[in-house]
């Protein structure tokens, strides 16, 4: 082969492997993502937030913050929020990280089932600080997230649920007044009896004119009785006209408290108790002379002269009608007291221990003095 045709054909494969390269070459490594390892929610931001907005499966729910801090729920008779669940809400948005870009292709994004389930805050011109739109949950543990409407679909350790139930986010708590803060206390028993506890100052024992002779304070059931009345917190709120807290009222125990700052509270805690009833009768018992029988059997009797006992009269049958649930009314001095607003927009309704746990008669308050044995004593 000829030198010059040599060089040809070198030149030629050189060309066709310069070509492959080129078509065949990697495509150059994308920059990862600014988002990567940054909080769903950065701290400037949760500074800033004056409204959050979940929604839902077409449901919605909204908490706000006013200028002094104070969070309420609209959508429960504007009832203060609670904080510290709003804190736990917003400190985990702020604590979790974007692990991972997943997609930015629309096809693959919309497999991941973003549909209308959305955290939104804004800040106090109710202007969006951020949108976070919830994917599904990702078989490996996470959730697939995005902002917005963006083309990009992230992945996060995120599993909490927008909780949509408006009462799930109003503060529980009926009062604020701490037992040390309390000066005196009147608890009340069946009847007119009524006892008073009072101290100086928090340090002092309690006192009280009603000991019986020969017994003492029990300390341990006094502590208790404060610690019920001051850890109040509803489970459930009615319609201020509801026939079960109606009920409730006529049954109430009125507790009256006094703090070292000359604040009065009236604790009014009651229910309907339990009734037993007497069944109506059946229909279709036999009473009266239909009880010894037809007229054929009561000639047929006195035929043979078989004796014709007079009927007795039924056995009454009783029914239980369980106790109404427990309701508590709280009246607070001081006429500004959030307490009065709440209690004029609903009735609440409270656990049973709440009621059941307090002092059922004076008894329960008091214990026998232990004395020394005398010397004659074996």
């Amino acid at each position: 082969m000829k030198l010059k045709q040599l060089l040809l054909i070198v030149a030629l494969l050189a060309a066709v492997s310069a070509l492959v390269f080129i078509v065949r070459r990697p495509a150059p490594a994308h920059s990862a993502d600014a988002r990567l390892g940054q909080p769903l929610l950065t701290t400037t931001t949760a500074e800033k937030i004056a409204e959050i907005r979940l929604t839902e499966a077409g449901k919605s729910l909204t908490l706000k913050r006013d200028p002094a801090g104070a969070w309420c729920v609209p959508s429960y008779y504007d009832f203060p929020a609670d904080f510290p669940k709003i804190a736990r809400f917003v400190t985990e948005l702020a604590e979790t990280k974007l692990t991972r870009l997943v997609t930015t292709n629309p096809d693959r994004i919309d497999r991941l089932e973003f549909k209308d389930t959305h955290i939104t805050v804004l800040d106090a011109s109710a202007k969006e600080l951020t949108v976070i739109a919830l994917g599904k949950t990702s078989e490996t543990g996470g959730r697939f997230l995005r902002f917005g409407k963006e083309s990009k679909a992230y992945l996060a350790a995120f599993n909490t649920y927008p909780d949509l139930e408006p009462k799930n986010w109003a503060q529980t708590e009926l009062l604020s007044v701490k037992p040390d803060e309390i000066a005196q206390i009147e608890i009340p028993f069946s009847g007119d009896e009524r006892i008073i506890f009072k101290r100086a100052k928090k340090e002092d024992p309690w006192t009280t004119t009603a000991t019986p002779t020969g017994q003492k304070l029990k300390s341990d059931a006094l502590t208790q009785t404060l610690n019920t009345l001051t850890s109040l917190r509803f489970s459930d709120t009615t319609e201020l006209a509801d026939a079960n807290s109606l009920a409730a009222k006529a049954h109430a125990r009125i507790f009256q408290i006094e703090t070292f700052d000359k604040k009065i509270l009236k604790i009014s805690i009651g229910r309907k108790p339990e009734e037993k009833k007497i069944k109506p009768p059946v229909a279709d018992a036999k009473t009266g002379l239909s009880a010894l029988g037809s007229a054929a059997e009561l000639a047929n009797k006195s035929a043979n002269g078989m004796p014709i006992e007079p009927a007795k009269p039924p056995t009454p049958e009783f029914e239980t009608i369980p106790a109404g649930p427990v309701f508590v009314s709280i009246i607070h001095s001081d006429s500004n007291n959030l307490i009065n607003a709440l209690m004029a927009k609903r009735t609440f309704q409270i656990p049973e221990y709440s009621f059941t746990s307090l002092p059922q008669n004076s008894g329960n308050l008091f214990e026998v003095t232990q004395t020394s044995p005398s010397a004659n004593e074996p």
